[in-house]
């Protein structure tokens, strides 16, 4: 009775808070408060300035501005422009054409980002405009870019898998290995998509892209090699285990410095924006963070997760159908939350209930990446739909509309998840096993 009573009262001050339009973190610090000072005898106070002070101070959590600068330092420069150019020989020969190159440019500056938003801009800036001048149909063009642009919360270096590695302290390198493969599928699920267009809709296809040599199309990929270069060095040094998740985003911040610099588009006005853009994604994460600590906590002594994961192990649901039912959770949670905080929210008490289940957490972060990226697609909160709807004028419904195919494709991503797991887990497992010979 008493726990029924405490998720009430949780619920309702969550509700109540975030419904007032307080940030994020400061609304999950309101709750655990109102839970210390409610449910436990601990003093408030004391609690929540050791808790944030913890979790603040996580080493490992100094990836997370690290990887955010890397690619602000790439939006604000003419790298991710050149990627593009290095990129259209090679789609043009695919069926569907140069769509092809909204899947293949958000995989590679995922790569480099770890941001959605980013993502999307970087690569709808470039993209957009082309393809609407080669006459492609506009609502391709923008439903392939809204889905593809969510590989930027799997593909390491992965700001989700990130802030979910330090929620559960798992490690943050094989959380980033596990994404890649699963990442790579989701990518082919999409690039299906624009290939099935292509034969079934032939009436609006666009005319065919002049004849390019071969010669001439590997010149044009000179442009692709920088940025190659910097996802080998960052993905690379942390495979072959010369460097930690934090180490390598600090050679991923070096090397696009360089290379900007090298590029010469690196001016001071772009150093500093993309400084400045770093601190506020970066302060806005933390704070979201430091309130989860702060709830978890506060929950622990209430013995709220606990009771519920007991709850559940009563019901007697085999882990599948615990992951369908966190799969409608998680979906229906995203229409109003961004994915981090969809994270650090449920980590308290979902982190508990998986682990009874027997489900392996590695597996289940990639899951949870999954999931969350639909949330980026669906309205009403769904942040790609709000950065499309500047970047294009439509309507948020039609943008909603067209990324439709991209949300059943992230569906069918995990069925395809659950049926073979080991696409999230065969490259953890090597590395583990590789560190321990």
């Amino acid at each position: 009775m008493t726990e029924a009573y405490a998720t009430i009262v949780f619920l309702f001050v969550l509700f109540a808070l975030l419904g007032s339009s307080i940030w994020v973190g400061l609304a999950l610090m309101g709750v655990a408060w109102v839970g210390m000072e409610l449910f436990t005898t601990r003093p408030a106070g004391d609690a929540m300035i050791t808790t944030i002070w913890t979790g603040a101070s996580s080493w490992t959590l100094t990836a997370l501005p690290l990887f955010i600068w890397m690619g602000e330092i790439l939006y604000r420069t003419r790298l991710s422009q050149d990627m593009f150019r290095g990129l259209t020989p090679w789609m043009r020969w695919l069926p569907g054409g140069l769509l092809h190159t909204n899947i293949a440019g958000c995989t590679i500056f995922a790569a480099v980002s770890g941001s959605s938003a980013a993502t999307l801009t970087t690569v709808g800036k470039m993209s957009i405009p082309e393809l609407r001048a080669r006459g492609y149909p506009e609502y391709m063009i923008i439903g392939t870019l809204a889905g593809a642009a969510t590989l930027g919360l799997m593909i390491p270096p992965s700001l989700t898998l990130i802030v979910y590695g330090v929620s559960i302290n798992e490690s943050i390198i094989e959380l980033f290995m596990a994404g890649i493969i699963p990442g790579l599928v989701l990518a082919a699920l999409f690039a299906s998509y624009i290939i099935g267009w292509h034969f079934f809709r032939p009436n609006e296809r666009p005319k065919d892209e002049p004849f390019m040599t071969f010669r001439t199309m590997l010149i044009e990929s000179r442009f692709l090699v920088p940025v190659l270069l910097l996802v080998f060095a960052v993905i690379g040094s942390m495979y072959f285990g010369w460097a930690t998740a934090t180490e390598a985003a600090a050679v991923g911040v070096l090397g696009s410095l360089v290379l900007a610099a090298f590029q010469r588009s690196l001016t001071k006005q772009a150093f500093f924006a993309s400084l400045m853009g770093a601190t506020r994604t970066s302060a806005m994460i933390a704070l979201i963070l430091m309130g989860a600590a702060f709830l978890s906590l506060a929950m622990g002594f209430t013995g709220l997760p606990r009771a519920l994961a007991t709850a559940i192990e009563g019901f007697d649901l085999s882990p599948i159908t615990l992951i369908a039912a966190l799969t409608v959770f998680y979906i229906i949670l995203g229409m109003f939350l961004d994915g981090i905080s969809s994270v650090v929210l449920t980590m308290a008490i979902v982190e508990p209930m998986i682990r009874q289940a027997g489900i392996d957490v590695i597996w289940f972060g990639i899951f949870i990446v999954v999931v969350v990226e639909m949330a980026q697609v669906t309205p009403p909160i769904g942040f790609n739909l709000f950065v499309l709807q500047g970047m294009t004028k439509h309507e948020i419904s039609y943008i909603s509309k067209v990324a439709v195919p991209m949300v059943v494709l992230m569906l069918l991503m995990v069925v395809i998840l659950v049926i073979w797991p080991e696409l999230a887990t065969w490259l953890p497992d090597n590395i583990r096993s590789s560190r321990i010979e």
